[in-house]
């Protein structure tokens, strides 16, 4: 099973970044096997990654076909603050749990707010959801 270990330094500042961050890349393979990076917001439950799409989008059909991704944080001007999480995603069907909804929602309040956007709008517009089970972290 895939850990933090918040005794370092490095572990700190990704457990912090999950939990902080409004944005973070999610990277998928397309059908020609480029890799295709998308800014996404997300949620961090302790163990997986969940980034809610729009129906139809690459990203899903993506996941869908190759279920490898890589988590990417945004890095300092300088390159520094490198943190990159590999796993598996999954389309999940059965959705998110009321928790994870509840959380989600308060995370990006400031942000629905800015696109004029409630949260039954948003989760309208963006229904599916994407799980992403980390299996590797490496940065610096």
């Amino acid at each position: 099973m895939f850990s933090i270990d918040t005794s370092t330094d490095f572990g700190a500042r990704i457990t912090k970044q999950l939990d902080n961050e409004q944005v973070l890349w999610l990277t998928t393979v397309g059908k020609s096997g480029t890799p295709a990076p998308n800014p996404v917001w997300f949620l961090w439950n302790g163990k997986e990654v969940l980034i809610f799409s729009q129906s139809g989008k690459a990203k899903v059909h993506n996941v869908v076909a190759n279920p490898r991704v890589a988590l990417n944080f945004n890095a300092t001007h300088t390159g520094g603050d490198v943190g990159v999480l590999t796993g598996d995603a999954v389309v999940d069907e059965s959705h998110s749990t009321a928790e994870e909804l509840d959380t989600y929602n308060t995370k990006y309040a400031e942000g629905l707010a800015g696109l004029n956007m409630s949260t039954d709008q948003f989760h309208a517009d963006y229904p599916v959801l994407i799980r992403i089970t980390p299996d590797k972290l490496r940065g610096f």
